[in-house]
């Protein structure tokens, strides 16, 4: 079956904050329902701990860093699913249960599967 990135778009909360627990107990009863689709995913820190990293001329130029989130948007990158369905409407009735589409967005995209 085909793999999907459920990347998920929301406020930009630590999930590991106090201000986040009913958020984070919502996030654990969609895995818990969710369970036989996902193979893998992670919350992520908010932006303000992000690093973006370029290259300098490319291949083997110099290494530039800047703090910060490559762009700045309204919601921010906070986790992400890797989940297995049947097909796209499938990953999509999935991605609707994630509680980041219900005040953000869910980006799903089909994963390339390499060497096979």
């Amino acid at each position: 079956m085909p793999q999907y990135a459920a990347i998920i778009y929301a406020s930009d909360v630590d999930p590991t904050g106090p201000e986040a627990t009913e958020l984070m107990q919502d996030y654990n009863e969609f895995g818990a329902a969710a369970r036989a689709v996902i193979r893998g995913g992670a919350a992520l820190y908010p932006t303000a701990t992000a690093t973006t990293v370029r290259v300098a001329g490319g291949k083997g130029g110099d290494i530039v860093t800047t703090d910060g989130p490559y762009a700045e948007t309204k919601e921010a990158l906070t986790g992400f699913y890797l989940i297995e369905c049947a097909d796209l409407d499938e990953a999509v009735k999935v991605a609707a249960q994630i509680p980041g589409a219900w005040d953000g967005a869910i980006e799903v995209r089909p994963v390339v599967e390499f060497g096979k």
